[in-house]
């Protein structure tokens, strides 16, 4: 009590069970914060891009001389560029064929939009699933720390004749704090799972809304070339 609480005594003093479980829980705090600072990076460029090339498609640039621009990228196309470079280039593909009516164009063009669009979302969502295991699981990692150093503590205490509350608070401080442990690396984890997620979603919404709008330029674009 003269010390105040020595955190890395009470770790060091622990069994070795418990100080595994600790390990882990730290391992799992360290990656969870790493794909969170990587994931809110990923996702900003993901917004900014989407709002970025709206800004560009509707400022009535030609769609050949955008698509040119978007495929010099070298290969650096990502987010709505990577859905409109593959809608236009199905787009064109369809309406080299001879005889392809303007529904098979379309299609063409939808299809492979949605795959774009997959692709972009499923690199969005990636290493989300890790975080929502880390915050499903983490506390019970740290429970079954904790209910391990109370056992070890009760079956020492057993074979002691006189037992007092200074014999028994460093085995529940090394108990306890492998639930604090747990819960340290699962809030954190929780919280970016649902802001994470929830982003994701909306930029999936932002990308097939502008699917279903491209859609409908490529099909105008048809009948304009038509009537000529």
């Amino acid at each position: 009590m003269n010390g105040g609480l020595n955190v890395f005594e009470i770790v060091s003093d622990a069994s070795w069970p418990v100080k595994l479980v600790m390990l882990a829980l730290l391992v799992f705090s360290f990656l969870s914060w790493v794909i969170i600072l990587r994931k809110y990076a990923q996702l900003k460029a993901a917004m900014q891009n989407a709002e970025s090339f709206e800004e560009r498609f509707w400022s009535g640039a030609d769609l050949a001389q955008l698509f040119r621009e978007v495929s010099n990228n070298g290969g650096d196309t990502g987010g709505m560029e990577s859905i409109f470079e593959s809608g236009f280039r199905e787009f064109v593909r369809q309406r080299q064929r001879r005889g392809a009516d303007v529904r098979t164009v379309i299609e063409g063009s939808e299809r492979a939009m949605r795959v774009a669009g997959t692709k972009e979302v499923g690199t969005l969502e990636r290493n989300l699933e890790f975080l929502a295991n880390v915050g499903s699981i983490s506390p019970y990692v740290g429970l079954f720390g904790t209910v391990w150093g109370i056992m070890g503590a009760f079956q020492g205490l057993g074979e002691m004749k006189d037992v007092t509350i200074a014999v028994v608070a460093p085995h529940i401080s090394e108990a306890l704090i492998a639930t604090a442990m747990g819960l340290f690396a699962a809030i954190p984890a929780v919280w970016a799972y649902n802001r994470y997620a929830n982003k994701v979603e909306r930029v999936a919404s932002r990308y097939e809304v502008f699917q279903e709008e491209f859609s409908s330029v490529l099909q105008r674009q048809i009948q304009i070339d038509e009537n000529h």
